[in-house]
């Protein structure tokens, strides 16, 4: 098991803190776009802490990420890349996109709950007291803000799995494959 990334593949750090993102990413998404299906009271607020917990443990993982690929630098396109230098400029302008949406939308996400006046709650163990005055109007714009810009990370998500397929099916390259479990060998 190679913990770090080579010249042509993955390794179980990256691919581990890539996937965990992902599911994370997908639960506080849906909890957070059909949470007000769920009936008001305790199921609703259960969601809430559910949609919270997910964030913060998504901010932790992004904490462990960041440095981790400035010190484990991804590999190199699978050679033969057929998509040329704007290929590889739009996959890393992607990847940053991927990573700023990420911190936007979970930053604006602990302000909403700031700008409710609520505490941040952390696992139900502690929590941040609210540094501002309950102010609704304002928390139901910036809320609006982190529900655009969740909408556009899941979004750009999609298209980076369209992407990884289309290099698997199209172009059968090892993009996709990199990246499963196992590194794809």
């Amino acid at each position: 098991m190679q913990l770090r990334n080579s010249a042509s593949g993955y390794g179980v750090v990256s691919r581990s803190l890539h996937w965990i993102t992902v599911l994370l990413v997908l639960i506080a998404w849906l909890v957070g776009t059909f949470g007000d299906a769920v009936p008001k009271g305790e199921p609703r607020a259960i969601g809430l802490a559910i949609h919270i917990a997910a964030g913060l443990v998504i901010l932790m993982v992004l904490a462990l990420r960041m440095p981790w690929r400035a010190i484990d630098p991804p590999p190199l396109p699978p050679e033969p890349t057929r998509l040329g230098p704007w290929g590889d400029r739009a996959s890393r302008l992607a990847h940053y996109t991927l990573y700023g949406l990420l911190l936007a939308v979970l930053v604006i996400g602990i302000a909403v709950q700031f700008a409710r006046g609520a505490p941040l709650p952390l696992f139900g163990f502690a929590e941040i007291t609210s540094p501002w005055t309950a102010d609704r109007a304002f928390a139901r714009l910036i809320k609006e803000v982190h529900e655009v810009l969740a909408n556009a990370l899941v979004i750009l998500a999609a298209l980076h799995a369209a992407a990884a397929l289309i290099h698997h099916w199209v172009l059968h390259d090892r993009t996709l494959a990199r990246m499963l479990p196992g590194g794809g060998k």
